[in-house]
């Protein structure tokens, strides 16, 4: 696994062990950062369920002013610092300790761009989807990565299903925070 683009363009990053942990595929980190690559200049990203914090790490390396990483595993938690400092990107991060709907009922701000990597099958971003949405700035995107054969709903109050990408065994599902939740 390594960092696309950027100031840390090429950079391998660190995984953490383990079946708990199921890093985003390459081809699949391509695509969404095409499909947002002029969204992510200056603005305030969430890596909900960081994992290695691949995700988060690729949108500061590609201009993010700042980057949140939410996991409640030490073992993903240590990834994410070993990776934050090799890349040299920590001053731009905040590292949390928390289940993901914790840190949401108490954060603090609000995130142009979240990307959402649950556990597949277990049915969590459509529970995360509904604390996330006031967080959400208008005209902002929320990417949730699930199992292709996983059904998310089409809106969540303000935050619209905007389009959906499969890819083999995984779907990516692209939400849009619109400014008065009637699309």
């Amino acid at each position: 696994m390594r960092v696309i683009t950027g100031v840390a363009r090429g950079m391998r990053l660190q995984t953490p062990e383990g079946l708990d942990v199921r890093p985003t595929a390459e081809r699949v980190k391509e695509a969404i950062f095409s499909a947002i690559q002029f969204e992510l200049e200056g603005r305030r990203f969430l890596d909900l369920f960081a994992g290695s914090g691949q995700m988060g790490i690729e949108a500061l390396s590609r201009g993010a002013a700042s980057a949140v990483f939410v996991d409640d595993s030490k073992v993903s938690l240590a990834a994410v610092r070993a990776n934050l400092a090799k890349t040299k990107l920590g001053d731009r991060a905040t590292v949390v300790s928390l289940p993901a709907q914790a840190y949401l009922a108490r954060a603090d701000g609000t995130f142009d761009i979240a990307f959402l990597d649950p556990p597949y099958r277990q049915h969590i971003v459509e529970g995360v989807l509904p604390m996330l949405e006031p967080l959400m700035n208008e005209g902002g995107a929320v990417i949730c990565e699930t199992a292709d054969d996983e059904t998310l709903p089409g809106r969540v109050g303000a935050l619209q299903s905007e389009r959906s990408y499969h890819y083999s065994r995984t779907a990516v599902t692209v939400y849009r925070k619109k400014s008065d939740g009637n699309g």
